[in-house]
């Protein structure tokens, strides 16, 4: 399954998709991956939880991105739940044109049974409807 936390800028998209990682910690039996631009939440998180600082390895491009996630998951087959902050920028989609790969995101998630959390900073009004209707596609817009 994947779920959207879509909001504004500023509007606490990284404090609930924390709040919500930190939580389900306790609970999720396999390996959780958090995904961001940077390190500053690193303190933020439980050390159970694996960051991953994304621009630490170049990504320019969405198609890139999603071999990214992919090869992740290749690498550990335990991992349950993973986490992406800011998701326009880490997967390299400045303009939030996300339809194609959050649909392929959510393919993946459901191949190899990983829960997939996103931030999106987006405008509700801006807003891909094709997403919206897609029924294997969770949007909390905040």
């Amino acid at each position: 399954m994947v779920s959207l936390i879509v909001g504004q800028k500023g509007k606490g998209k990284t404090k609930e998709l924390l709040d919500k990682v930190n939580a389900d910690v306790k609970t999720v039996s396999g390996n959780i991956v958090y995904l961001d631009k940077n390190t500053a939440h690193m303190f933020e998180l439980n050390n159970k939880i694996r960051l991953i600082n994304v621009s630490d390895y170049d990504i320019t491009s969405p198609d890139q991105f999603y071999g990214f996630v992919a090869g992740i998951i290749s690498q550990n087959h335990d991992i349950q739940q993973m986490y992406f902050d800011s998701y326009c920028k880490i997967s390299a989609q400045e303009d939030c044109n996300i339809t194609d790969n959050v649909e392929k995101l959510a393919a993946l998630s459901a191949k190899y049974s990983v829960d997939m959390v996103l931030s999106v900073s987006l405008e509700r009004s801006k807003f891909p409807a094709e997403l919206q209707a897609n029924e294997k596609i969770a949007i909390n817009f905040l």
